[in-house]
């Protein structure tokens, strides 16, 4: 996966995560703000049905489903980067991705890579467009 593919992949999926969030609560204050939340202090005890609630929920779940889909597709651009650093001779940007991933810093990274990152897909296409010495006979 080229590092152009890879950016695309991350932003469009940040987008969509960003998006999501906001419709999901947006959803909810749309539900305090019409009193389709029966409250009982600070408590949600009930909710008001009606055409109102149905259509809360249905834009709730469609924005939970917006950041499941975009945090799906981070998560393949992440592997679409580590795949992509793998063909590098220099294994430095391959260990820093993985690392920070698994530690829960894979956002921080992908954005370092977006940045300054290389590209091992162009790397990896140089060095099979170089020919092959030949061996000289003795």
């Amino acid at each position: 996966m080229s590092k152009a593919t890879v950016t695309k992949l991350f932003v469009g999926g940040t987008i969509t995560v960003i998006a999501g969030t906001i419709l999901a609560i947006l959803a909810v204050a749309l539900a305090f703000a019409n009193d389709v939340f029966v409250m009982n202090g600070s408590e949600v005890t009930a909710v008001r049905g009606g055409t109102l609630a149905w259509s809360l929920l249905g834009l709730g779940i469609l924005g939970g489903l917006a950041i499941m889909g975009g945090l799906t597709a981070g998560l393949i651009s992440w592997i679409g980067a580590l795949l992509n650093t793998w063909q590098r001779e220099s294994k430095g940007w391959f260990v820093g991705l993985l690392l920070l991933g698994i530690f829960n810093f894979g956002f921080v990274a992908m954005i370092a890579y977006l940045l300054v990152g290389p590209d091992g897909t162009a790397e990896a296409a140089r060095r099979s467009a170089q020919p092959a010495p030949h061996p000289t006979p003795a």
